[in-house]
Parts: C-alpha cells; structure tokens; sequence
C-alpha cells in the first residue's frame, strides 16, 4: 500500500471550517474516484486554513504494474474532485499540479 499526504488550501475568503467539513471533503473525493486510482483509504484532519489528507492507495500487483505513481493520482483525483464539486471550488483553491521529475531532468546542464 502506498500512503500520500497532502492538503487542500481554504479560500481566504472563506470562514473557518464548519462541522463535518472532513467528512464532506472525503465523501466528494470518494464520489470521484475511478477504478484506476485504485484507493483504499482516506483520512483527514483541519489545520486552520486547510484539509490534511491521507490518501492510501493499493501498489501495483506484480502482473500489472503501475501506469501512474500514487502521486500523480493522487493529484488526478483532488483535481477531478476539485474541477466535478461546487462546494470544493466554492471553498478550497485549486490543487497544484505534480512536479514532473522529468522536467527537472532537462533543466540540469550537461556534464
């Protein structure tokens, strides 16, 4: 299993949290969860101007490898969520994209 912690930034225009807001926030993400995704778990937490999530993916079996790391769906499913829920783009800025390591690669100068 592969565990990936991340947020979700509150508008600042928003007010603080109200009850339940966690269990809102897991309830939208697992309405847009995809078979891909392979999710097994989601916890959360409030931390004044954010949702911490958990996200607890299952690893590839050995017959079928990974087309994507947990990262990157992580990332497809808080920006899925984000793009499909009124009440996360009403209250939660957008998610940020996944750095690409590869993109990193080309920066470097040759040796």
């Amino acid at each position: 299993m592969d565990c990936v912690y991340t947020s979700l930034r509150r508008r600042p225009e928003v007010p603080p949290a109200a009850v339940g807001e966690v269990a809102e926030v897991v309830g939208i993400l697992w309405a847009h969860t995809v078979p891909e995704d392979r999710l097994e778990h989601i916890s959360g937490s409030l931390d004044g101007d954010r949702v911490d999530l958990l996200l607890y993916f299952l690893s590839p079996g050995r017959t079928s490898p990974a087309v994507h790391s947990p990262l990157e769906r992580a990332a497809a499913l808080l920006a899925r969520g984000h793009q499909a829920s009124p009440a996360l783009k009403r209250r939660f800025l957008p998610p940020a994209a996944v750095p690409c390591p590869q993109a990193a690669d080309l920066r470097r100068p040759k040796a």
